[in-house]
């Protein structure tokens, strides 16, 4: 990843890129599909988790983030039909 991010990085008129590895491209592709929408059975699949639990605890802060905004579209909804 490093060669990578110094070869582009090294090319004229391009937007430099962060330091960055591997690992975390993987966060960020569980981060993304779950923000998606995608299910935690399906996302951990892809990273290889034998347990869904295991994608929850390491990505809870992306599940909680969905439940209040499943919160605020509930409230939402409510507001609108009085």
């Amino acid at each position: 990843m490093a060669t990578l991010i110094k070869e582009h990085n090294g090319m004229d008129g391009v937007e430099p890129l962060p330091h960055a590895r591997l690992h975390d491209l993987r966060h960020v592709h569980a981060t993304t599909l779950l923000l998606a929408g995608v299910p935690v059975h399906v996302v951990a699949a892809r990273l290889g988790h034998a347990d869904p639990a295991i994608t929850l605890r390491v990505y809870a802060h992306v599940v909680n983030e969905q439940l209040a905004e499943a919160a605020t579209i509930f409230a939402d909804r409510i507001d609108g039909a009085a």
